[in-house]
């Protein structure tokens, strides 16, 4: 394969803002990216120092070429690589999803202008407000207008020579009070336009402007005795103040900001955006974006907020965001704020798109749970800081009575789900007592030298449960076997569910409703559940032998025998002598069944002749 000489393409790069392109051997563009000194970012690639992820390292080695163009300032990069990645839709650059043509509320561009939802814009002159992502939300907003303001809803060409010459007449919709008839000109364009503008501001967002001016003229009309003009106000002011104490969220103060927040995972993200305008968000949507390299939080953050600025046509001064955003705009302020309405906002907007998140993640591991498994591994080895997916975990329990019946119970998860066929437990051989850390250091010790003495493969995660004392004896052993690096090992406390790692003094605690914790715990239990079970039985076979061993002539070994055989006292008192004698002598059986053969009361009172 041709070698590509970087270095020779570098020269000619320089230190200025702008818009890079790679190209593959078959000249198709892969990947396009912004920076703020071309040179510089270009170079990165190609510093064999830098710790790039393995799709980064992919990229690199298909690029045959290098394109650039040179912008004024980091903002105009921003802008240009968002068009031109929606243009040519580059293989390895994120990928936003969303296929929907989302629905505009229009103000036609004639006279008399009508308003009505469409999904198709025509640059005729016609004002649109929108996108809607709820559909639900948009129709509500329209279904206000025709409530508050009658108007046409016929697409006749209104002109004034046209309505001069009386070609119309008035419809049904005139008739039920719907449309005040400019066809017929029993309505002024005038009185229409100022429906209109009114409209406008609604739909922007200035509610509060429309309001107070109709409460004006409210009581204007009561002041004038006229009761009846009074009375049609107040019934368009009681549906606009429902309709915004509906939507307003905040104070409104908040005038014109734009607020975003991120939710992201391994190979997707999520971006919600909330359009505000005197207190009440008038636009809301949450998009999904699909990642293709290592991309940070911040450049997703950032190529949304110009998508949904693009989209939305919005100007905004201020933009409210989760995290600092490193961008050099002079007309833009970026706020991220710590309390007041401005946090409620970010908090509303961060809210939203953790749902819309969870919605999502759900959906896909539905149709594919092994993107649930990817996921849950990937984030135990985040949360548990692993150098590797812990895809075969063990988990290790101890149980006794009063040091009595010691047993070791070790349970295996793999792809984070109970591989039953290879739990195990163990009778404890060296231990006598109540002496926990002891018993798991055996149990541990011959676990892992059957394992390497196997050639199995050894897992990727090892759980003890208990504190640092049962951690420490577990690690004595692993030390032992010489694979104390090999594994990762870890200790749950169960008071406080604190997860120790060896030599930390500090305990790491996770969040109470985290997966991994769950996954933890999940393991813990279901140790603690087999080898309770196990123990019982022990413990139980260890009782019943005892019993046995009352009977004349019947030894710890013969009740042992006897149990095996029969499974139960209960099966053992009700053989009879034929089948005792399976397991053992005459002798012994007659023992048996004398000791379990029905006994009288020692008091019985007898009938019969006195001699």
């Amino acid at each position: 394969m041709e070698r590509f000489d970087y270095r020779a393409a570098l020269k000619n790069i320089p230190h200025r803002p702008g818009v890079y392109q790679f190209w593959d051997s078959e000249n198709e563009l892969i990947y396009i990216g912004k920076a703020k000194d071309l040179r510089n970012r270009v170079t990165s690639y190609f510093n064999k120092d830098l710790n790039v992820n393995a799709k980064t390292r992919v990229l690199v080695s298909k690029i045959r070429n290098i394109t650039f163009t040179i912008v004024d300032t980091e903002v105009d990069a921003w802008l240009l690589e968002n068009s031109m990645i929606k243009k040519h839709q580059p293989r390895y650059n994120v990928m936003l999803k969303d296929d929907k043509t989302y629905p505009w509320i229009i103000i036609k561009n004639e006279n008399f202008p009508r308003i009505f939802w469409t999904r198709r814009i025509v640059r005729d002159g016609s004002k649109y407000l929108g996108p809607y992502a709820s559909v639900s939300m948009m129709h509500t907003i329209l279904d206000l207008i025709r409530e508050t303001y009658p108007l046409r809803t016929c697409n006749l060409a209104l002109t004034r020579e046209n309505i001069d010459k009386g070609k119309f007449k008035v419809c049904l919709e005139y008739q039920l009070g719907n449309c005040k008839g400019p066809c017929q000109n029993y309505q002024t364009e005038d009185d229409y336009d100022n429906s209109i503008n009114e409209i406008k501001d609604i739909l922007n967002g200035k509610i509060s402007n429309v309001v107070r001016e109709m409460k004006a003229e409210m009581d204007a009309a009561v002041a004038d005795m006229n009761f009846e003009l009074a009375h049609k106000l107040k019934r368009k002011y009681d549906l606009l103040e429902k309709y915004q104490s509906k939507s307003t969220v905040v104070n409104s103060s908040i005038t014109d900001v734009d607020v975003f927040s991120i939710a992201s995972e391994e190979k997707y993200a999520f971006v919600n955006f909330l359009k505000v305008m005197n207190g009440t968000i008038i636009q809301t949507q949450t998009i999904e974006l699909k990642k293709r390299l290592d991309e940070s939080d911040e450049e997703l953050l950032t190529l949304a907020i110009f998508e949904f600025r693009s989209r939305y046509n919005s100007h905004s001064k201020e933009i409210i965001v989760p995290f600092d955003v490193h961008l050099e705009d002079a007309s833009i302020k970026f706020t991220v704020p710590k309390l007041g309405e401005k946090k409620k906002l970010l908090d509303l907007s961060q809210k939203n798109v953790q749902f819309f998140k969870r919605e999502k993640i759900d959906q896909y591991e539905k149709l594919n749970p092994e993107i649930r498994t990817e996921r849950l591994l990937t984030q135990m080895m985040k949360d548990l800081r692993l150098n590797q997916l812990p895809r075969h975990i063990e988990c290790f329990d101890n149980s006794n009575f009063q040091g009595k019946y010691p047993v070791s119970a070790i349970v295996v998860f793999k792809d984070a789900k109970p591989s039953k066929k290879d739990y195990r437990h163990f009778n404890v051989k060296t231990v006598e007592g109540p002496n926990d850390f002891a018993t798991m250091e055996e149990a541990v010790h011959r676990r892992y030298r059957r394992m390497l003495d196997e050639g199995t493969e050894l897992p990727q995660l090892i759980i003890i449960d208990g504190g640092k004392g049962q951690l420490s004896s577990a690690m004595k052993s692993l030390k032992l076997l010489g694979i104390e690096k090999q594994v990762a090992v870890i200790g749950i406390a169960k008071r406080l569910e604190e997860l120790y790692y060896p030599g930390d003094q500090y305990p790491l605690y996770l969040d109470k409703k985290s997966e991994t914790l769950k996954v933890i715990q999940q393991l813990r239990d279901e140790a603690h559940r087999f080898g309770i079970t196990f123990h019982r039985k022990k413990r139980d076979k260890g009782t019943l032998a005892t019993e046995l061993e009352l009977i004349e002539g019947i030894g710890k070994t013969t009740a042992e025998k006897l149990l095996k055989y029969f499974k139960s006292v209960k099966k053992i008192r009700e053989a009879n002598e034929q089948e005792l004698m399976e397991v053992v002598n005459l002798k012994q059986a007659k023992a048996i069944l004398t000791y379990f053969a029905p006994r009288l009361p020692e008091h019985v009172e007898t009938t019969g002749d006195i001699l």
